[in-house]
């Protein structure tokens, strides 16, 4: 099995742990962006997940690889940042997703309102953000090229 199908089929696994457990969670970042057909590749799974599932997530996740030591980045102030390796993937979960621009802290943190749609891989559903919020949340990290893809293939769209 290939590298994206790997990954794509951690994420089915992730998913049924986390809708099983009432999880509020989103699927975020590049791999939201694969699935939209906004980018060709990601590298890792980005999960987005409200502040009152952190325990929760800690659980699930943690018996499913291992999570790994904190590695704080000054670019963000998120109130609980995971990193785990689960079947060698990097697998990010953000509660409380906080990005410094400019000297502001603007919380990005999963709202409901904010899953746009859900989308279904074999029969598992799969909450998913809005690549316009990406687009910001890009815009906010200074990631210009990023900002450029989303905007690109909206514009086609």
């Amino acid at each position: 099995m290939n590298t994206l199908n790997k990954k794509i089929e951690l994420l089915k696994k992730i998913a049924l742990r986390f809708n099983d457990a009432n999880i509020t969670w989103a699927l975020g970042a590049s791999m939201l962006l694969y699935f939209k057909k906004i980018t060709i590749e990601f590298h890792d799974i980005d999960l987005m997940i409200a502040n009152e599932d952190v325990e929760s997530v800690q659980k699930i996740l943690s018996k499913m690889g291992e999570i790994q030591p904190p590695n704080p980045n000054s670019k963000y102030k998120t109130k609980s940042f995971m990193e785990f390796i689960i079947d060698s993937i990097d697998v990010d979960v953000m509660a409380g997703f906080s990005i410094v621009s400019d000297g502001k802290v603007h919380d990005c943190s999963l709202h409901k309102e904010q899953i746009v749609e859900w989308m279904t891989l074999e029969n598992t559903k799969i909450p998913l953000q809005s690549p316009i919020l990406w687009c910001e949340y890009y815009r906010l990290m200074g990631r210009k090229e990023k900002v450029d893809v989303i905007e690109s293939a909206l514009a086609n769209n």
